[in-house]
């Protein structure tokens, strides 16, 4: 039970990369991580767009207000899909970006969600080529930390309410 514990705790948001490369082979498993995630009637809105090539990255990661950290990431995953129309959009998504951020702390690597909204997607959109009618959930930098964060530990029994609301 702790390794499942430690696995979840070990995720930490990593915003200093060493500029080494990730591996094709990591960012394969940490997808199928994701892609393991559940889905709403099994709808599976999930596409991923990832990016090593060292300028696009900088490019992205310059694209967005937030990001600016990730100029030293080995690779960008934006996590995208037709949000029009599909009323589970965020859940399955955000069940698919944890399971992807586990999966990457699990593998030695570090990154950040970046999350996005409207006025964000269209200069990232046009770096990656992706139609208007594909909604990028998130900005992700991937890298070799260039930093050491202790596994996270904010569990708080007080806000658990057994059987009834308890204030």
């Amino acid at each position: 039970m702790e390794d499942v514990l430690g696995m979840i705790e070990r995720r930490r948001s990593i915003r200093r990369f060493t500029g080494a490369d990730v591996g094709r082979e990591k960012l394969v498993l940490a997808l199928k991580a994701a892609m393991a995630a559940p889905s709403a009637n099994n709808a599976r809105p999930w596409r991923f767009i990832v990016v090593t090539d060292r300028e696009k990255v900088r490019a992205l990661c310059a694209a967005h207000p937030h990001a600016s950290f990730g100029l030293d990431a080995g690779a960008v995953v934006l996590p995208f899909g037709k949000k029009e129309g599909y009323d589970w959009f965020d859940q399955d998504m955000a069940a698919a970006t944890e399971n992807l951020l586990i999966a990457i702390a699990n593998l030695g690597l570090g990154a950040t969600w970046c999350g996005m909204r409207d006025p964000y997607q269209c200069k990232i959109r046009e770096i990656v080529g992706l139609p208007d009618d594909q909604y990028i959930f998130a900005l992700i930098p991937v890298g070799v930390p260039g930093e050491v964060k202790g596994p996270r530990g904010d569990f708080e029994e007080e806000r658990i309410c057994w059987e009834v609301y308890s204030g």
